[in-house]
């Protein structure tokens, strides 16, 4: 591999929106433009849009909605293919016009029957160029009424090879590549041809792209060629594999990147995670996206399939919303808390964060946590109440509530000295006092530290609660 100038980079994450943006695809864009960032370059995205009968808009915005949420912004586009047909039809002409490529009458039914043939003689099923003008060859007559497709002329001799930025040298006997087809009978062009004149025209340096391409970029490499365009360097990614080792599937979590926003993962977190299946850094296994950026290099990309781990997603995410400040968190959980029909302005929700942030994996559960704070109040079960609010209890929360009024300040400090000193007082342990406490309060008989829930809720609210019990 050629090591590239600073800047002279340009990458492209060139999704097809059939679907939306899954996992693949967004660690696909990812390396793509961390290695344009590295370099200074310019990052382009471009969508595949030739696909008319499967291509949605819908597709197209979770695309857009993905790459957003994971601060992954283009420099250039995005770009649409069927706003390019123009440019392709030209192209083609072109070619057709200089005999690199040339117009095929065969049938679907004749084709196969060709493929069949070769089948059964022990070959590669190809296409046997009954078309394809040779010198000195008379070709058939053309059938009456039939539309012909266009196919790229395949170089017949010698190999089509590149040294792949993660695999390393790999190489094509050209006479195994069929005669591409590269328009339509209608004279639409195939993806193959169009993934080659946009890379052409918009000057892409290096391609990054899963491994299922690897087939395809003999095929484009000769139709550059061909074009006298520059090649540019390829590097194919292995699969993501699912935690049992099978190809990743929606059962394995291969699901939209905007599910894993519903869901409560940071963006920053996913692209730790993400950056991690198939790149490392030494043994970093936290960085910041800009710590990604200066150290990427395709050189640490691995061969092998990555595995997707959820239990390894959610200690990074873990890790992240432990670093998030409490005011960030709090604009994340307060929609979350809504959804839920909470009331996220019932108190000072960054305070709950603090409380909470230390043992949640997700800004779901977060928002399941803070509906003790934002939720309307539902007494205790009866049964619940009866268990442990006794005689005794009830004395002890009512000397609370009466040294609550007085004390000097309302902070976790201050009533966590109350609930010690009232302990020592009458030589009971924690329970006796925090049981009751939590059930009378809150209506629940656990919950996080009591003092600092009394102090989040406020002693207006507690001896409120206190004083209905």
């Amino acid at each position: 591999m050629t090591t590239p100038t600073t800047s002279s980079v340009r990458t492209r994450f060139a999704p097809s929106p059939t679907g939306y943006l899954h996992l693949g695809g967004a660690r696909t864009a990812l390396f793509a433009w961390a290695f344009a960032r590295h370099h200074q370059g310019v990052f382009v995205l471009r969508i595949e849009d030739t696909d008319v009968a499967r291509s949605t808009p819908q597709a197209v915005q979770a695309i857009l909605d993905g790459m957003a949420w994971l601060g992954m912004q283009p420099d250039e586009g995005p770009f649409y293919q069927m706003q390019r047909m123009d440019r392709y039809r030209e192209v083609i002409a072109r070619m057709l016009a200089e005999g690199s490529a040339y117009h095929c009458y065969s049938s679907p039914e004749e084709v196969e029957a060709m493929r069949e043939k070769a089948r059964a003689a022990g070959l590669k099923p190809r296409y046997d160029g009954t078309w394809r003008p040779e010198e000195g060859k008379t070709l058939p007559p053309i059938p009456q009424g039939r539309k012909p497709v266009v196919r790229f002329r395949t170089p017949q001799e010698g190999v089509t090879r590149w040294d792949d930025m993660i695999k390393g040298p790999i190489s094509f006997d050209n006479h195994e590549l069929d005669d591409l087809i590269i328009a339509r009978p209608d004279g639409t062009p195939t993806y193959n041809f169009c993934v080659v004149v946009d890379d052409w025209d918009m000057q892409i340096t290096h391609v990054l792209r899963g491994d299922d391409h690897v087939n395809n970029t003999p095929r484009q490499i000769n139709i550059l060629r061909a074009l006298g365009a520059t090649v540019p360097e390829y590097g194919h990614l292995p699969m993501i594999l699912g935690p049992d080792g099978e190809k990743l599937s929606k059962r394995h979590g291969a699901v939209s990147v905007m599910e894993y926003d519903t869901d409560g993962y940071l963006p920053d977190a996913m692209i730790n995670y993400l950056a991690r299946l198939g790149w490392s850094h030494g043994d970093d296994e936290i960085f910041s996206r800009e710590q990604m950026v200066e150290w990427f290099d395709t050189r640490n990309l691995t061969k092998s399939a990555a595995q997707w781990d959820p239990k390894k997603l959610n200690w990074v995410n873990a890790h992240y919303i432990k670093q998030c400040s409490n005011e960030a968190l709090a604009e994340y959980v307060a929609p979350r808390i809504v959804k839920l029909g909470g009331d996220p302005q019932a108190v000072a929700l960054p305070a709950v964060m603090d409380l909470l942030k230390d043992r949640a994996e997700t800004l779901n559960q977060l928002a399941e946590g803070a509906m003790l704070f934002c939720a309307p109040h539902a007494p205790a079960d009866p049964d619940l109440m009866a268990a442990h609010i006794d005689d005794a209890a009830r004395a002890l929360l009512a000397e609370f509530a009466d040294k609550a009024k007085a004390l000097p300040e309302w902070t976790p400090e201050s009533v966590d000295g109350l609930i010690k000193d009232m302990l020592a007082d009458h030589g009971v342990k924690m329970p006796k006092l925090a049981i009751p406490l939590r059930i009378v309060v809150t209506g629940r008989k656990q919950t996080p530290s009591i003092s600092a829930v009394l102090a989040i809720l406020g002693r207006e609210c507690v001896l409120e609660r206190l004083a209905a019990a």
